[in-house]
């Protein structure tokens, strides 16, 4: 039996080069990951946390950084105490170039059966990724509400 895990495949207007800048920039992130920013120096064994609002919600460490092709990190949660007794999880974005596209591939997994943290995860994902796309594409984000990566997902 597979273990629980997230993947998803979108197909975005724009070159490798700028798709990794936006993974790895908090001058990106802040714009489509509702204000979030990532910190590390993307270098493989080296600290990444996201922050929102000056707090860690998430920490972890690079397994693997090789722009503009992949990106993978460990993923602890910490703001909600639901969360926090998940186990910790892994997320590998994939960059391939599809003609004049670029294919992006998100992995998360090591997910425990029946935990809480898949469900929030995704449904944050699709909200940060669509808003990604769109910022890419049209140099707008969607107006997607912060509240879409709580969704389903009682956070107090």
């Amino acid at each position: 039996m597979s273990k629980p895990q997230f993947v998803y495949v979108s197909y975005i207007e724009t070159t490798p080069e700028k798709l990794w800048e936006a993974l790895t920039s908090s001058a990106f992130t802040r714009q489509y990951w509702f204000g979030a920013e990532v910190e590390s120096d993307w270098k493989v064994g080296s600290p990444f946390a996201l922050l929102l609002d000056g707090e860690v919600t998430d920490s972890g460490e690079i397994l693997e950084a090789d722009p503009p092709r992949r990106l993978s990190y460990s993923f602890k949660h910490h703001k909600f105490e639901e969360l926090r007794g998940e186990p910790i999880s892994r997320v590998v974005f994939t960059i391939e170039p599809f003609g004049p596209l670029v294919r992006l591939t998100v992995l998360h997994d090591g997910f425990v059966e029946g935990g809480k943290y898949l469900g929030a995860v995704s449904n944050g994902w699709p909200a940060i990724l669509s808003q990604l796309k769109s910022l890419l594409e049209t140099g707008k984000l969607l107006g997607i509400p912060r509240a879409a990566l709580n969704k389903g997902f009682d956070a107090k």
